[in-house]
C-alpha cells in the first residue's frame, strides 16, 4: 500500500483526535497568491517559523496537503527532551566540542521555547513536567550512568541519576535496572499543542491553506509552488513537510529525498484506568523510554490512561493486529495493565536520516549567481516535538539575515541512504533485526 494510503488508514483511532479541541477548519487555496514566504507543510515546524516570520511583518502563506497537525506533529509520542535523537558524539566528531556545545544549549532552548509558547498563547495541551530515562539491563544502566556523569561535566548539564535501589520509586515495573531524570524535559497532547500554535499563527496573520497538496516547486528568483487550484508566488520558500515532502510524485526536491527514510512508529492507548493505580505507574508523571536502540516510550495521560509507543516499521508495513501487540508489549512493562484494554491504536511516520540528526539548510541556487531562496527543515528522526519549534525560529531568522545559528545546523553533513530506490529500504531492515538482537543481549 502506498505511504499515504496507509498512513490514512493509521489516522482513524487516534487517542490524540479523540480528545483534541480546537479543530478549525480553513480553505482550500482558491486562485494565485502572492507573499513574502510561502511554508509548505501545516506541522510544528512550519507553523512555528510562519508564526515567527508574521511577527518579522512578513507576509506568510502556509500550504497543507490534508489538515494542520495530520502527520508527526499531530500523532506523536508527546515527549519533548533534552539534545536530539542522535549522540551529541556525531555532532561532536562533525562540528567539534564547542560547537556541540553549542547544539546541545539549543536544544535546551527548544524546551523553554516551547513552554514559552504554551504560556503566551494560552495553549491548553496537558503539559507535564519530567522525563525517565530508563535502562533495561545493569550494563545499560552503567552505560546510562556514564553518560549522565559526561553531560554534566562537559556540557553543564545536571539529571538526578537512580539507582538500582531507588528505580522502584520511580517506576512500578520489573523492567527496569536504573535511570536518569530530567525535570526540564516533559510531555503534552501533540494534537492540542499543534491546534493551539496554528490558531496563533492564524491570529497573528498567517494565510492557512489545509487541503492544498503542493505539485511542484519551481525555483527561480521568485520561486512558485503549484497546485491544484492555483500558485503561490513568494520571495522564499520553505519546505517542512517533512516525510510527507516525499511521498508525492513527481518529487518537490529530488535532491534532498534521498537523505531521509519513513519510519512508521506505533501507539496505544489503554481504557481509563484507576486513578490511584495510574498514578502507582509512574508517580512523578514522568514521560519514560528506554535507552535500547529500538525503544518503547511510554507516559500517563491527563484523563488517567497509559500512552504506550514501541513498534516501528521500517518496512512501511503496518503490523498486524496493532491494538492487540501493543496491548501485549504494554502489560510485558506494566504486568498489573495485562486486563486492560487497548481503546486506542494509531501510527504514522517520521523522516529518519541516516546519522539521526537533524537535516536543515538551503537548496543549491537554481543559476550561478542567482539567491538561495529555498529553505528545508527535514530529518527530525522521531526527536522533534520541541526542535521544530526552535528550527522555525532559526529559520525565520535566517530568512530575515541573521543565519547564525541556523548555519550550525547546516554544517551538519548528511549521507544518502545506500541501496538506492529499490534496495534501501530491505537494507534498513536487516539492520534493525541485527540492533533488535543487540538490544536483547546487551
Amino acid at each position: 500500500m502506498p505511504l499515504l494510503d496507509t498512513d490514512l488508514a493509521l489516522t482513524r483511532n487516534s487517542y490524540y483526535a479523540a480528545t483534541a479541541t480546537g479543530g478549525v477548519d480553513r480553505p482550500a487555496l482558491a486562485g494565485d497568491a502572492q507573499c513574502d514566504v510561502a511554508v509548505v507543510g501545516g506541522g510544528l515546524a512550519g507553523l512555528s517559523a510562519a508564526l515567527d516570520l508574521r511577527r518579522q511583518g512578513r507576509d506568510v502563506v502556509l500550504l497543507e496537503a490534508h489538515e494542520v497537525g495530520f502527520g508527526a506533529s499531530g500523532r506523536n509520542g508527546g515527549q519533548a527532551i533534552h539534545g536530539l535523537a542522535c549522540e551529541q558524539g556525531v555532532i561532536e566528531a562533525q562540528l567539534g566540542l564547542d560547537e556541540a556545545r553549542r547544539v546541545w544549549a539549543l536544544s535546551i532552548e527548544a524546551l523553554d521555547l516551547l513552554r514559552q509558547r504554551i504560556q503566551e498563547h494560552g495553549i491548553n495541551c496537558d503539559w507535564q513536567d519530567g522525563y525517565l530515562g530508563l535502562a533495561t539491563r545493569a550494563g545499560k544502566g552503567r552505560e546510562l550512568a556514564e553518560w549522565a556523569t559526561r553531560m554534566d561535566s562537559v556540557y553543564g548539564y545536571a539529571m538526578q541519576h537512580i539507582g538500582p535501589a531507588e528505580i522502584g520509586h520511580w517506576i512500578d515495573s520489573p523492567r527496569f535496572h536504573s535511570g536518569i531524570h530530567d525535570p526540564r524535559s516533559g510531555h503534552l497532547h501533540p494534537l492540542k499543542y499543534t491546534r493551539g500554535l496554528a490558531g496563533a499563527a492564524a491570529a497573528a496573520g498567517v494565510r492557512i491553506h489545509e487541503h492544498t497538496a503542493v505539485q511542484a516547486l519551481v525555483e527561480g528568483p521568485r520561486p512558485a509552488l503549484r497546485t491544484a487550484t492555483g500558485v503561490v508566488q513568494a520571495r522564499q520558500v520553505l519546505l517542512a513537510g517533512n516525510v510527507y515532502l516525499h511521498a508525492r510524485r513527481p518529487l518537490l526536491a529530488p535532491r534532498l529525498a534521498p537523505r531521509v527514510m519513513p519510519v512508521g512508529t506505533y501507539m496505544a492507548c489503554s481504557e481509563t484506568l484507576d486513578p490511584a493505580l495510574a498514578d502507582s505507574l509512574i508517580p512523578s508523571r514522568s514521560a519514560a523510554c528506554d535507552t535500547n536502540f529500538v525503544l518503547d516510550y511510554f507516559r500517563p495521560t491527563v484523563d488517567h490512561r497509559m500512552l504506550y509507543g514501541g513498534r516501528v516499521s521500517y518496512s512501511t508495513g503496518t503490523p498486524a493486529d496493532l491494538a492487540e501487540s501493543m496491548r501485549q508489549r504494554m502489560a510485558l512493562t506494566f504486568p498489573q495493565l495485562a486486563g486492560k484494554k487497548v481503546e486506542f491504536a494509531w501510527g504514522g511516520f517520521v523522516d529518519i536520516s541516516m546519522n539521526r540528526a537533524p537535516d536543515f539548510g538551503r537548496l543549491p541556487a537554481a543559476s550561478p549567481g542567482a539567491p538561495q531562496n529555498v529553505y528545508y527543515l527535514q530529518g527530525f528522526s522521531g526527536h522533534g516535538l520541541a526542535l521544530t519549534g526552535l528550527a522555525g525560529r532559526l529559520v525565520a531568522d535566517a530568512m530575515a539575515g541573521d543565519s547564525s545559528r541556523f548555519d550550525v545546523f547546516a554544517r551538519l553533513q548528511h549521507r544518502n541512504f545506500p541501496g538506492g530506490t529499490l534496495l534501501r529500504t530491505p537494507a534498513l531492515v536487516l539492520g534493525m533485526v541485527w540492533y533488535r538482537l543487540r538490544d536483547m543481549l546487551g
